[in-house]
């Protein structure tokens, strides 16, 4: 099978068909710029909620912004409520804010589930459809996908009809994270599944995602399901030039060597330098220490290194604690096997008292807290 080059999202072309999948705390204006300079086709922002938006909560608004260079402008959208999410919509299309807007339905998180929010959402598939059916109207020419899981568990799956239900209410396209909510990260994506979606939707992309730490496996991924184009996650972090290998492997092209660490340290020093510009110094470094950890695992000694860029809080201090390493060590053979991001184990899916007693119940719930990913 001949791999796709390209993707259509509505008007918009992915090229090649990799998307940077949204997660909070990271994928920011400067992780985006980054991931976009090596090579990814689309990169959506770090998730808002939809009602803080509405209301104009500052530090939602600026979750939302995007850098002056930037498109095409991706945005991904919580929220469980089909008033404040066209509400939420029509705000970012009228101001011009956005080129393209992604839901979420996968949040497995259980402060999010045990209301009745995120991956439970589509078990009720009357609520799903009156909110993405509100999000695609509010959005006009501006195209909108979704993305979500399997389903709650294996004795509740449901992401055939989720899939459905976005093609008949006019998504651009859909996201498979082929992993049940009560998987959390755990054990292997199941890849089939993308495949099953891709054979029952017949007008709209579909993007795989789950399990994809080198280029090689995304290849695999779509030879093996049919899907149009894959999301990567947890898989990019500390290695965002994991895009640069994923271009070339869907363009045919050779694969480059990966970087010295010396060739990271520098990368490190400009991620951080363009968090400081974006956000200040304090939270810039606060927020750049999970970063330290994940472009730094695997290489010599990088424990103790670790420990030191763990407490750092003013940018010098990364410059100094970078500058006595090994710059030509390269890159640890096995170091895209290193996990990371959310950790392994499952989970019995929290839902509220009497979730299960009507499934066609389109009442929105009380679950509008600010969570992560899916």
């Amino acid at each position: 099978m001949t791999v796709p080059q390209s993707v259509r999202i509505g008007p918009i072309e992915v090229s090649p068909p990799v998307v940077l999948a949204p997660m909070a705390g990271v994928t920011n204006y400067p992780f985006r710029a980054l991931c976009r300079r090596f090579g990814a086709g689309l990169y959506i922002s770090e998730m808002i909620t939809a009602r803080p938006l509405v209301e104009g909560r500052e530090k939602t608004l600026k979750l939302a912004d995007f850098g002056s260079d930037e498109r095409p402008r991706s945005l991904q959208i919580y929220g469980v409520d089909p008033q404040y999410v066209g509400e939420a919509v029509r705000r970012l299309v009228g101001e011009g804010r956005v080129d393209h807007l992604d839901l979420n339905f996968g949040c497995p998180v259980r402060k999010v589930t045990r209301k009745g929010g995120g991956a439970a959402i589509p078990a009720k598939p009357r609520l799903l459809e009156t909110i993405v059916r509100a999000a695609v109207a509010a959005a006009a020419k501006i195209p909108v996908t979704i993305k979500f899981r399997m389903g709650i568990d294996e004795d509740h799956l449901n992401f055939l009809e989720s899939g459905r239900i976005a093609e008949d209410q006019g998504c651009a396209g859909v996201t498979l994270h082929a992993r049940t909510a009560a998987q959390l990260y755990d054990g292997h994506a199941r890849w089939p599944a993308i495949g099953e979606l891709k054979q029952a939707l017949t007008s709209i992309p579909v993007f795989g995602n789950g399990d994809i730490w080198v280029a090689d496996d995304a290849i695999r991924m779509v030879r093996e399901t049919g899907c149009d184009g894959v999301a990567v996650g947890r898989g990019c972090l500390g290695r965002p030039w994991l895009f640069r290998d994923l271009a070339d492997a869907f363009m045919g092209r050779e694969q480059q060597a990966p970087p010295t660490f010396g060739e990271v340290a520098d990368l490190m020093v400009e991620h951080a330098q363009m968090l400081v510009d974006w956000f200040g110094e304090r939270q810039a470094m606060l927020s750049f220490r999970k970063h330290c950890g994940w472009y730094t695992r695997g290489f010599r000694s990088s424990a103790r290194l670790r420990e030191r860029l763990m407490r750092i809080q003013h940018f010098p201090e990364l410059q100094e604690a970078l500058a006595d390493i090994d710059r030509g060590e390269p890159f640890p053979e096995h170091g895209h096997l290193v996990r990371r991001g959310k950790r392994s184990g499952t989970q019995k899916v929290v839902l509220p008292k009497g979730f299960w007693d009507d499934p066609d119940d389109a009442t929105p719930p009380d679950a509008e807290e600010m969570v992560s990913g899916g």
